[in-house]
């Protein structure tokens, strides 16, 4: 499963935020994630990815931001 679609499953699943919104141009406010739920979904997304260390990286504002990130791990 591709990044950014393994990331919609995540947000519907935790957030109940609907798939064909989380696209790579979304940012995390237009989908109205807060600081709280960006701490869930890095504890998700470290889990989804088996990432060991996920850091506290800076800039990241858009889905494909996250998405970048992720696979630069």
């Amino acid at each position: 499963m591709a990044t950014l679609e393994t990331l919609q499953t995540i947000l519907n699943d935790n957030l109940d935020i609907e798939p064909e919104k989380v696209v790579e141009e979304a940012t995390f406010e237009d989908l109205g994630i807060d600081s709280l739920d960006m701490a869930e979904l890095i504890c998700s997304v470290e889990e989804e990815f088996d990432i060991d260390d996920f850091g506290e990286p800076e800039g990241l504002n858009t889905v494909g931001d996250l998405v970048e990130y992720i696979e630069s791990l």
